[in-house]
């Protein structure tokens, strides 16, 4: 089975502060009667499947400032886009939501389901069809432009800084010699497509730990902390990340219509900046409370720069 590449530590359920934990029984109307803590994401938060004594089941996610300074953004960003994106299969529903200033906490629908497996390929077929679906849905909902979600056309811009800038780079980055120059000139590719409109309501963290089957194989995508206003492409291109260092990343996505119109050398130009900003900021990023986030970018950017080189023949 494929397990979970980005695992962090996470608080326990019984450890959040007493007042979240009141208000989640009232939500549910029942007192709580079991806790199963969930593993797979970076936040330090719990993440916590619930069951009531009247057979009651939820998710609960809850984060405080002092956990993280970051993180409580990040579910108040999911709380906005789950109540402006309503119900679907697709994704699991908001049940409720709590933000006292500090604790922010999300009781969703409690997905009966396991992770997919991405070495079988009907499963990671599945996934494909589902991102492929996700992103057609995604299309027919409006979110309004005051709701804070991730600038897809920023981020292009800074991964081509990174890129424009690596021969400066601290020398104990983990980047090859060959690409601190930049030979393809993909730092322009990734501003070239950052100056493109952006006005496609993506996902934006599409991985195995934020991904459900169901038992009648349906694909459900969750965590919308990071989702994104950016270009149509960007969700099939991270649905296919998880075998990034196979050829058959290469071969997917050139079947992909959205990554065909998009462009061979987008894909690869993303590969290199996402991999290069992973890179440098693995030793630069000073993390509160994430102690396995750093190991997860030097893994993840050497298996994209493993594929940059493939994809070159380097």
């Amino acid at each position: 089975m494929t397990a979970p590449r980005a695992v962090g530590v996470r608080l326990p359920y019984a450890d959040v502060p007493a007042g979240v934990r009141d208000w989640v029984e009232r939500e549910l109307g029942s007192p709580v009667v079991a806790a199963a803590e969930q593993v797979g994401g970076m936040s330090p938060g719990c993440a916590t499947r619930l069951t009531c004594a009247d057979g009651t089941r939820a998710f609960v996610k809850a984060v405080g400032a002092g956990l993280n300074p970051d993180t409580p953004r990040l579910f108040r960003r999911e709380v906005g886009v789950l109540g402006h994106l309503g119900e679907h299969e697709l994704w699991a529903g908001l049940r409720a939501s709590y933000d006292d200033g500090d604790w922010v906490a999300l009781l969703i629908e409690d997905v009966e389901g396991r992770h997919p497996d991405f070495a079988d390929a009907g499963e990671m077929e599945a996934v494909l069809v589902g991102a492929d679906r996700l992103s057609a849905v995604l299309q027919q909902r409006t979110v309004p432009a005051s709701l804070d979600l991730v600038d897809v056309a920023l981020v292009l811009r800074k991964w081509a800084d990174c890129l424009a800038t690596l021969a400066d780079a601290p020398a104990a980055a983990p980047v090859p010699d060959w690409l601190r120059g930049d030979p393809h000139g993909w730092a322009e590719v990734l501003r070239d497509h950052a100056a493109r409109p952006m006005s496609h309501l993506a996902h934006w963290d599409i991985r195995v730990d934020n991904l459900l089957r169901r038992p009648d194989g349906e694909v459900v995508f969750l965590d919308w902390g990071l989702a994104a206003r950016g270009p149509a492409w960007v969700d099939a291109l991270l649905a296919r990340m998880e075998r990034v260092d196979e050829p058959w990343f290469d071969d997917s996505a050139g079947s992909s219509p959205a990554l065909a119109a998009a462009g061979d050398d987008a894909v690869t130009a993303f590969l290199a900046g996402f991999a290069a900003h992973m890179a440098v900021r693995s030793v630069v990023a000073v993390d509160v409370n994430l102690p396995t986030l750093n190991d997860f970018r030097i893994r993840e950017s050497r298996r994209m720069l493993e594929a940059v080189a493939r994809r070159t023949g380097r």
